[in-house]
């Protein structure tokens, strides 16, 4: 919990909320929702704009097979600033093949950065990864328990493990959850 607060009023409120979804058909829906709204009533650019309306209410959906590459991707702009606002989810097909993993938010960057594409959406982009690896590994991993198989599905850590200091592969988490990753060193490839 946070320290108590000095006097202040409310001026701005962005809601951001994520989904991981299993599929019927193996793949994976993550869905992400970005809501703007202002404490006070205000004059736009298109006219007055009451308290508590929404500046931006965006929605995007992710499918991803079990390697994190997507499948299809689609955007909804229910409330926008500008009408010119709704063209910029069409640039978003640019990451249908692109894979979630390393320098993900330089691929996003690169596919639909600056003008090509919507700063918000790209904003719910860079963390619907974060959304899947809450999702799918537990749950490919709880699968594999229940079917009698091991935790992990190979010799090699998790990708979160040495990620951040509770998952340091000396520290406690991983000696207690994962003993057989204790002091694990990932391997250098010897180049050719």
């Amino acid at each position: 919990m946070l320290s108590p607060a000095a006097a202040r009023s409310p001026l701005h409120n962005r809601a951001i909320t994520f989904r991981g979804y299993a599929r019927e058909d193996g793949l994976w829906d993550l869905e992400g929702e970005l809501h703007d709204t202002k404490h006070y009533s205000y004059e736009s650019n298109s006219g007055p704009v009451a308290a508590g309306t929404p500046i931006h209410h965006l929605h995007i959906r992710v499918t991803v097979d079990d390697a994190l590459c997507i499948q299809a991707i689609e955007s909804s702009m229910d409330a926008t600033p500008f009408g010119e606002c709704g063209v910029a989810g069409g640039t978003l097909q640019r990451m249908v093949g692109q894979t979630m993993g390393a320098g993900w938010r330089q691929t996003i960057e690169r596919a639909i950065g600056g003008v090509q594409g919507c700063t918000h959406l790209r904003e719910l982009l860079f963390n619907l990864a974060t959304a899947a690896f809450q999702t799918i590994p537990h749950a490919q991993e709880v699968r594999r328990r229940e079917a009698g198989l091991p935790r992990f599905e190979s010799d090699q850590p998790p990708f979160y493990m040495g990620r951040c200091m509770t998952w340091d592969f000396n520290g406690p988490v991983v000696a207690r959850v994962a003993p057989q990753f204790v002091g694990w060193v990932k391997p250098v490839r010897k180049s050719s």
